[in-house]
C-alpha cells in the first residue's frame, strides 16, 4: 500500500524535487491536489482505479511523513517537513446497513447465483467484519475452524488473532476449494486472490436498489450490529481487529472465549437476516403495583 501511494501520489506531484528542498507548504499542496483527484487515474491491468479524496490524502502524508521523519534521524535533512502539517480529516463512516437492508442485499445476491462464489466474499466479509483486503488475500492457512478464528500473520494492526463465529466458519468451510489452492477466494485467472469486490457488490447493490454501500459499509454494519445488541466498544474493538491499547489478547494462542461469544450471537444475528429471517428482540415488563 505504501509504495502504491508513492507510485501513484507521492511521485506525480514531487517526484521532480529534492527532499531537502520541500517545505510545510509543498506538504499541504500535496494533500489538496490528492484530495481534488488530480493523481486519480486508471491502473493497468486488474485492480479498477486510483482515487483521491480526502482518506487518501491523509494516509499519504501520514506515510510521507514517517520516510521524512527517517531522513531526518540519518541526518539527510535538518527539519521534517510534514511535521506539523495538519492532515485532512477523512471523516466518520456513518453509513450501515439495517438488518432489513441485509435482507435485501442477501436477496439479490441469491438472484445473481451465476456470479457464484464472489458473492460469498461480500457475505464473508459482512459476517466477520474484515476488512476488504483482510477478506480477498486471506490464506487458508490463517483460517482455524476448530478454534472458530483466525490466524492472522500480519494485518493493519500487527499480527493478532482473531475470533469469527460460527456462521462466518460454517460459510468458509463450504466454499469449494482445489488442491493446491492458497487463497480463500481465488481470481479467476492467475494464482492471485480476487480483487472484484467493489464492482460485484456495486451489480448487487443495484439490484437491491441500495446506495452508498462500500466494501467498508459491511464492515461498519457488523460493528454497528454488535453496538445494537448492546456489546461494549471494547469487544466491538476486539471484534474488529483494532489495536486496543494495553490489551495482551493478539498475543495469545487460545481466542478469548469472551470474544468468541460475542461474534457468535453478532455474525448469528447477520446470518438470519441474510436468511431473511425475522429477528425477535425480547423486552423484559417490569411488574408495576398500583
Amino acid at each position: 500500500m505504501d509504495r502504491s501511494r508513492i507510485d501513484r501520489h507521492v511521485r506525480p506531484l514531487l517526484g521532480r524535487r529534492t527532499v531537502w528542498s520541500l517545505a510545510p507548504e509543498d506538504i499541504e499542496k500535496m494533500q489538496l491536489d490528492i484530495a481534488a483527484g488530480k493523481t486519480a487515474r486508471k491502473r493497468n491491468g486488474r485492480g479498477g482505479v486510483t482515487a483521491g479524496g480526502k482518506g487518501v490524502a491523509a494516509r499519504t502524508d501520514g506515510m510521507l511523513g514517517t520516510i521524512l521523519e527517517l531522513a531526518r534521524r540519518r541526518r539527510l535533512i535538518s527539519v521534517n517537513p510534514a511535521r506539523g502539517v495538519d492532515k485532512l480529516p477523512e471523516g466518520k463512516q456513518r453509513r450501515f446497513l439495517s438488518l432489513e437492508e441485509i435482507g435485501q442485499l442477501s436477496a439479490a445476491m441469491r438472484d445473481a447465483e451465476k456470479e457464484g462464489i464472489e458473492n460469498r466474499i461480500g457475505l464473508a466479509a459482512l459476517l466477520t467484519g474484515l476488512r476488504r483486503m483482510e477478506a480477498l488475500a486471506l490464506p487458508w492457512g490463517w483460517v482455524d475452524s476448530r478454534s472458530r478464528c483466525i490466524r492472522f500473520e500480519d494485518t493493519k494492526s500487527g499480527a493478532q488473532l482473531r475470533p469469527i463465529g460460527s456462521a462466518a466458519i460454517s460459510l468458509l468451510d463450504a466454499l469449494p476449494r482445489s488442491a493446491g489452492q492458497r487463497f480463500v477466494f481465488p481470481a479467476g485467472r492467475g494464482e492471485g486472490h480476487f480483487i472484484g469486490l467493489p464492482r460485484v457488490l456495486a451489480r448487487a447493490c443495484r439490484r437491491a436498489s441500495l446506495s452508498a454501500v462500500t466494501v467498508h459499509v459491511l464492515r461498519h454494519s457488523f460493528a454497528a450490529t454488535a453496538a445494537e445488541m448492546g456489546f461494549s466498544e471494547l469487544t466491538i474493538a476486539g471484534l474488529l481487529g483494532h489495536s486496543v491499547p494495553g490489551a495482551t489478547a493478539r498475543y495469545a494462542h487460545v481466542p478469548d472465549r469472551a470474544l468468541l461469544a460475542a461474534a457468535d450471537q453478532v455474525a448469528g444475528r447477520i446470518a438470519a437476516a441474510l436468511d431473511c429471517e425475522a429477528v425477535a428482540e425480547v423486552i423484559e415488563l417490569r411488574n408495576s403495583r398500583r
